[in-house]
């Protein structure tokens, strides 16, 4: 074990005498300017070290006194498993025991002991804190504690014996059933309380000692007397620990099902099941015979954390469903993009009052109201967002359908359950006891203990990254044979995880080359994952699942977004090794504050990065050529691709166009290759930015949407503000406008509706140009996103959503003097 760092020891008065090896008349005697300033520093250093010292001995007092806080507790804890045991003993010896007397000393095995021990510690250390003192001693209370581990070796030892005993008098014994009912609140078997007081409090007892014993060191000199014997029972602590750490971890993870047999708990998490059309937040455990659905019972008047069993089902009889069985599969119902929107906007909106009610130092009641919504939202938000079907099918004929947002997540518990099964041979059903025993269970074994929200999160928690992370997908290697291979990747956001980017198919190949970079837009992001897929042309080998026809997964990993690395926007390097595939990636990010920054065109005759009025003045025309040019390409062959817009453009085929339009005035159209082109081309390449600050704050800061009730005020509002553009700006907004509802009219195919435009499009055309907005003065500050920047993009949607839905918009072709508004705002 490293020895941890001790405080140097150093003279704490500042006097000759205090410091004998240098001698008076050299601690007096005046010397260079340099000497003086030398002794000066030495004295200060010799005062922070005085003061140091002095800090650490104090924090002692208040370690030892939370010490003696959580050891009363402890002590009650014992107390109430030594209750039972009394009258329990005196009725072994009657003609008419409620158990016997070996079953009494099975069960409560240790405890008295364990009892004495830590009372007679207890009644040691507490004079000693209350008569405090910087001398005062107490590692051999410490040193004693430890050398009486080997009670709790024992203890562990005779764990499974006592649950498997304790389980059968229940069973057994109606009136050891009510007891243990009635004293410990545990429900029809005295399980849920001894695994949690019997076997979590006093290992977990010795886990928080040793922690202890470190703070305490970490405050205790090395020259007080008590340093040696701190550190001797700390070794004798952490040893202990290590010995049985391997036997406790998978007894914490399971529970005895029959003699010699444990049940472990393999994975849990919190998932959306469909239920009659309904979707209900389930907590799904996959135990090593079975798949457990429970529901979460709200909590009341501190009474701890229940759970009510829906369903399970024995993983010998579970299988998943395929195209021909899920054919009475329920449809999914799916929410609306601009309900999933208009739930974001109100948790921004939440988060945004809950920093400002801080930040003002409101009474707690406030905040805590605030929270409680933000709770609501982030639930609902959870609860309406997935739309991915994940079916099981049971072998009594039951099928259920779970909702999952991520085709990660989907595949896990695929292989988790297909991997489990291997080992599963045989059959069986729970009897109601059992059931509860098990639902019971889960309260102790749960590995996610809370719903995925972020108000569930730490305050010291990183809040994760907002703005655009560019990734290159460069190759992969470590396929055994050629394929048709492509690549998705997926980050987090509000709490589940999302779709973002796709490579193209690399055809008949076991080395692809894809290098196609992306930019995927951050919303609170701390981790990006990749999957490989095989693309499935033969319908004879197409995986028939949940009511889909999906290519085959090959590969999956994921990578962590450091914040701290990726600050400083460089591009970062990185391997994610997935089932021997190894995918070799390049991330860079770039936080919302500094993405508005656009790139000038280097040549004269550029149109990046160049004002609009200068590009259609140089041109002699109304609306930049190549807006023009890229809306008539779409237009003509890509009104059908699905996703047009959102999907991620790549990057370097759009740095390419770019490159090819900024060549010579007569900007030949780079147009060869297939539909792939037009995503390339909807990648926001030509996307210009339209207004100056002041407009800028005008519709999205303070939008008149959002002020203004009446509609008719509202719409002459918005039309005037609109109007106030310069013309080319003005033009060129108009045209775009037009042309996006065209694009929404085909939403039947391509799945683009003015809801989805307006969230790809808002933060683009309606942020002010770089040189008018405000930047961070400081570069190095946190790349987190502010609450109010997600606010100010939520606005930057709705403003242009209202026009894109407004019947009234001008034609892109009209002159303004021809537009007639009454109404002065």
């Amino acid at each position: 074990m490293p020895r941890l760092p001790c405080l140097p020891l150093f003279p704490l008065e500042l006097s000759p005498e205090a410091c004998p090896q240098v001698g008076k008349q050299d601690f007096l005697q005046e010397g260079p300017p340099w000497a003086s300033s030398a002794r000066s520093d030495f004295c200060l250093f010799l005062l922070q070290g005085e003061l140091d010292l002095e800090k650490g001995l104090e924090m002692r007092k208040w370690v030892l006194s939370g010490i003696l806080a959580s050891e009363e507790t402890y002590l009650s804890h014992l107390e109430a498993l030594l209750l039972p045991m009394k009258p329990l003993k005196a009725a072994a010896t009657t003609s008419q025991p409620v158990l016997t007397s070996q079953q009494i000393e099975t069960i409560f095995f240790k405890v008295p002991e364990l009892y004495e021990i830590h009372k007679e510690f207890y009644d040691g250390l507490f004079p000693r804190v209350q008569q405090w003192s910087h001398q005062q001693r107490v590692g051999d209370l410490f040193q004693k504690l430890a050398s009486q581990l080997g009670v709790y070796r024992a203890f562990v030892d005779n764990y499974g014996v006592a649950m498997e005993t304790a389980e059968k008098c229940c069973q057994a014994n109606a009136q050891f059933a009510e007891i243990s009912e009635c004293l410990f609140h545990a429900g029809p078997s005295l399980t849920a309380h001894l695994s949690t007081a019997l076997l979590y409090k006093p290992v977990d007892r010795v886990t928080r000692s040793t922690l202890v014993l470190h703070d305490l060191l970490k405050h205790t000199p090395c020259s007080h007397p008590d340093h040696p014997l701190l550190q001797d029972a700390l070794r004798i602590s952490q040893n202990f620990l290590s010995s049985i750490n391997e036997e406790i971890t998978p007894r914490r993870q399971s529970m005895t099902v029959k003699k010699g047999e444990h049940r472990q708990l393999l994975k849990d998490s919190f998932m959306v099941e469909l239920v009659e059309g309904a979707r209900k937040l389930r907590h799904v455990f996959l135990f090593t015979d079975l798949l457990l659905c429970t529901k979460l019972k709200k909590q009341s008047g501190g009474k701890t954390q229940q759970y009510d069993c829906k369903w399970y089902i024995p993983l010998t009889d579970l299988s998943f469903q395929t195209v021909d069985e899920s054919e009475a599969a329920p449809n999914i119902p799916l929410v609306l993009d601009e309900e999933l929107e208009a739930m974001k906007i109100k948790i921004s909106q939440i988060k945004s009052d809950i920093q400002r009610e801080k930040r003002a130092n409101k009474g707690s009641k406030a905040i805590e109201r605030l929270k409680k919504k933000l709770s609501e939202q982030e639930s609902l938000l959870l609860l309406m967002s997935p739309s991915m079907a994940f079916r099981v099918h049971s072998r009594n004929g039951k099928s259920y359908t779970f909702l999952i947002s991520s085709d990660y997540e989907r595949a896990e518990w695929r292989e988790n359950i297909r991997e489990q099964q291997k080992k599963c041979f045989k059959s069986f059903s729970l009897t109601s006891v059992e059931l509860q025993m098990l639902t019971n269970s889960c309260v102790k074994l749960q590995t996610v203990h809370c719903i995925p929200l972020t108000i569930n999160k730490e305050d010291d928690e990183s809040p994760g990254l907002c703005g655009f992370l560019n990734v290159i997908v460069h190759s992969a290697t470590g396929f055994k044979q050629s394929s048709n291979l492509y690549c998705t990747l997926e980050v987090d956001s509000f709490g589940y995880f999302v779709n973002k980017a796709k490579t193209r198919v690399y055809r008949d190949t076991a080395e692809p080359n894809w290098n196609e970079e992306f930019e995927i837009e951050l919303e609170g992001s701390q981790t990006l994952r990749i999957l490989c897929y095989e693309k499935c042309y033969n319908k004879t080998k197409i995986a028939k699942e949940d009511g889909e026809t999906t290519d085959r997964i090959m590969g999956k990993g994921q990578v962590q977004l450091d914040p701290q690395a990726l600050q400083d926007r460089d591009w970062q390097r990185t391997v994610i090794a997935m089932n021997g595939i190894e995918v070799k990636l390049s991330v860079k990010f770039t936080s919302r504050e500094f993405s508005l920054k656009r790139m000038p065109s280097r040549k004269q005759t550029g149109v990046f990065g160049v004002k609009i009025a200068v590009v259609t003045k140089r041109e002699r025309s109304k609306v930049p050529y190549i807006v023009r040019q890229c809306v008539e390409e779409i237009e003509r062959r890509g009104m059908e691709e699905v996703g047009i817009y959102r999907v991620s453009g790549v990057a370097t085929d759009i740095q390419a166009l770019k490159a090819a339009f900024d060549v010579s005035e007569c900007r030949p159209g780079p147009w060869v290759g297939g539909a792939g082109v037009v995503q390339r081309l909807a990648g926001r390449l030509w996307s210009p930015c339209l207004l100056s600050h002041a407009l800028h704050l005008c519709f999205t800061c303070s939008p008149p949407s959002a002020a203004l009730s009446d509609p008719v005020a509202k719409e002459s509002c918005m039309l005037n503000l609109l109007l106030s553009l310069p013309e080319a700006n003005l033009l060129t907004f108009l045209f775009l406008l037009d042309h996006l509802k065209r694009v929404a009219e085909k939403e039947t195919v391509n799945k683009m509706s003015l809801h989805n435009l307006a969230t790809v499009f808002g933060p683009t055309l309606l942020r002010p140009s770089e040189k008018e907005s405000k930047l961070p003065a400081n570069p190095s500050q946190p790349i987190s996103m502010t609450d109010s920047w997600s606010l100010e993009v939520m606005s930057q949607v709705q403003v242009l959503l209202y026009f894109l839905q407004l019947e009234a918009i001008p034609a892109p072709d009209s002159k303004r003097q021809s537009i007639l508004f009454s109404t002065e705002v």
